[in-house]
């Protein structure tokens, strides 16, 4: 959908917003660049979510200012970015992006715009009217904007529309926007998933056919979408999203495989359930660990090397380190998983083979260790859904809160761990309580 010449401008009595739902500080960046004699506007996903009635989570103001006279008007500013040059006014905790109109640009002559051979935009610092920025901005939902002079909403590309009939569109000819980033593509699901929108159907068609182009996009780019994908409250339904257009195995291949592979369903029931979790503790307002999601995600094919290391006489122990470590390395290359990271999902997955062990002093230790809670969790949502032995969690599960006594009588009674822990059982599996998310 290509941008009007002239826009449809809802009054105040004609939308829901209000300005005592704006933030003060966005209020103040608005005025003062009005003031200073600019134009500037509340716009993207702010202006979405309170048109939805949410509480938008930053808000971010464009302008026709450009970023050095932002700061000019600003002392309490830092312009950010080299792609695109934004200006990040700061009180306190909170940050007021502000941008500047993006302008459409000589794409064959100007060197501020720069596209690589698949077409995607590697730097984009040419500066615009508000016209010309409309044109630049991804869905037509995100392309709205309050005008603080009259408390009216803007809108060039229908976005009021499709935002009153659910669907996610694209301004312009989805397979060129989506080529100038592919990023998009998640996005898409994102939103999609996040709003509850359908995806327009000519939006559809290539998101099934330019999954490979996120090879393109850096890891560490990718890391910062994946959170935003699994960590904001639909994980299960951005999953199955992910999975039905392609677009999962670009982020986990390893984790794609062996969904293809395994028999009986068992790691996408496992997986599944750790999503569900997730979506329902974000629910409740509690906090979900990165780590302990991902490495959910990546779980069944740590536990499928380990296993072929130790069928050629690894011990269990250097095997699970081993392929801790080969499936990290290959993860990192499509998400860069900070340090932090990927260091505790090693010791949740390593700690597994510990819960075996309930003899002597090693239950104490394992019980002091810094990952231990995170460690059960999981070990609970391994019995939940891959048959391991439920008596194993119910004896951690009343060791950790045992008296010193209950706990000496609990250790001489204990069995001596099995040679292959990580065996599945068959037989019914009991459910247990849903703590697998927390840290």
């Amino acid at each position: 959908m290509q941008a009007d010449s002239l826009p449809k401008v809802y009054a105040r009595a004609e939308h829901n917003i209000s300005r005592t739902q704006v933030s003060e500080n966005a209020l103040k960046v608005l005025y003062r660049l009005k003031k200073a004699g600019f134009e500037a506007y509340l716009v993207g996903g702010c202006v979405r979510d309170l048109l939805l009635g949410r509480e938008p989570k930053d808000f971010d103001v464009v302008t026709d200012a450009h970023p050095e006279q932002v700061r000019k008007v600003f002392r309490n500013c830092r312009l950010v970015g080299r792609r695109f040059r934004l200006a990040h006014v700061y009180f306190g905790r909170e940050i007021i992006e502000v941008a500047t109109f993006r302008g459409a640009g000589d794409e064959q002559n100007d060197s501020q715009i720069q596209n690589d051979d698949e077409g995607r935009l590697l730097r984009d610092n040419v500066y615009g009217s508000i016209e010309e920025d409309v044109r630049r901005r991804d869905f037509t939902v995100n392309s709205l904007y309050y005008n603080i002079r009259d408390f009216s909403v803007i809108d060039y590309v229908g976005g009021m529309q499709d935002h009153a009939e659910g669907i996610l569109r694209l301004i312009g000819d989805p397979e060129t926007r989506f080529r100038e980033d592919p990023v998009r593509m998640l996005r898409a699901v994102r939103f999609a998933v996040k709003l509850g929108f359908k995806i327009d159907p000519g939006c559809e068609k290539p998101l099934h056919e330019l999954a490979d182009l996120l090879y393109n996009i850096p890891a560490a780019r990718l890391f910062d979408e994946v959170l935003k994908l699994f960590l904001s409250g639909g994980a299960l339904q951005t999953f199955e999203m992910l999975r039905h257009y392609g677009l999962f195995q670009a982020l986990f291949p390893a984790v794609e495989r062996s969904l293809e592979v395994e028999e009986e369903s068992f790691p996408r029931l496992f997986l599944v359930k750790a999503l569900e979790n997730s979506d329902t503790r974000i629910a409740e307002g509690k906090t979900v660990t990165a780590y302990f999601l991902f490495s959910a995600f990546l779980w069944d094919a740590v536990r499928t090397q380990a296993q072929a290391f130790i069928r050629v006489g690894v011990a269990t122990n250097i095997a699970f380190q081993d392929a801790a470590n080969a499936v990290i390395s290959e993860q990192i290359k499509r998400i860069a998983f900070p340090r932090r990271i990927t260091l505790a999902m090693r010791e949740v997955w390593i700690l597994q083979s510990r819960f075996e062990h309930r003899q002597g002093s090693r239950p104490f230790r394992l019980l002091s260790h810094p990952r231990f809670r995170a460690a059960y969790d999981f070990l609970l949502l391994r019995i939940a859904t891959e048959g391991v032995d439920p008596e194993l969690g119910e004896w951690w599960t009343k060791f950790q809160v045992a008296d010193e006594d209950e706990q000496k009588t609990m250790l001489k009674a204990s069995p001596k761990p099995r040679r292959k822990p990580f065996k599945k059982r068959s037989g019914a599996v009991k459910s247990r309580p849903d703590n697998s998310l927390r840290d």
